[in-house]
């Protein structure tokens, strides 16, 4: 029986220990490679055959998988890539879907295992969960702020004015301090800044663009 041969993309030592156990410990799986930067890995899987890529998105390094997934899609579109992160930022599903992802597993509020998902991508099925995870954010769950309203607090978080804000996503600065108004009275935050901090804490917005 000719093994799925895996590479593992996460910066974080214990998660990559974890799907190394499970893939050495599975009859189905070989692990290939395990790294903990995504800034190099459409360079590995042109070293050696690997069929399925465990992608972290949110490197300590500041690479990112999603951009390591596009490449690796680009030269390599039969290789099957997994997203797995932590992080609930709302628009990761759908940069991976449209990036040409297979699945996509939240580490640790996904109720299927990881090696389920592998067993299904592999199978040819796209694994996606339908909504993020719910976080807190203040007063408020994540899944009460609207779309815009998130937009706003990603580019927020990175500490630019309103005005910026307002350029980036071609709206009025009224319409930007409406929107931090709104998420000032659903959160509890006293301040703006309050309101991005607890935003970074939670993860619900990430900003890498």
């Amino acid at each position: 029986m000719n093994k799925t041969k895996v590479m593992i993309v996460d910066d974080q030592f214990v998660s990559r220990q974890l799907f190394e156990m499970y893939i050495k410990s599975s009859e189905s799986y070989e692990l290939v490679f395990s790294v903990e930067s995504a800034a190099f890995a459409d360079a590995y899987v042109l070293k050696k055959p690997v069929d399925l890529v465990l992608m972290d998105i949110l490197m300590s390094d500041g690479s990112n998988g999603l951009d390591a997934a596009a490449r690796i899609k680009k030269n390599r579109p039969a290789i099957k890539i997994i997203a797995v992160t932590s992080m609930p930022e709302t628009s990761w599903l759908k940069k991976a879907r449209r990036i040409g992802i297979d699945s996509f597993w939240y580490k640790e509020a996904s109720r299927d295992t990881i090696l389920d998902v592998m067993d299904r991508t592999m199978a040819g099925e796209s694994v996606y969960p339908d909504t993020p995870p719910t976080v807190r954010l203040g007063f408020a769950d994540s899944a009460e702020l609207t779309d815009r309203e998130l937009e706003v607090l990603r580019i927020m978080t990175t500490g630019v004015s309103n005005a910026a804000i307002a350029k980036k996503l071609n709206i009025s600065e009224s319409t930007v301090k409406n929107h931090i108004h709104n998420m000032l009275e659903k959160t509890g935050c006293e301040s703006r800044t309050a309101l991005a901090i607890e935003a970074r804490v939670s993860g619900i917005v990430v900003n890498i663009d």
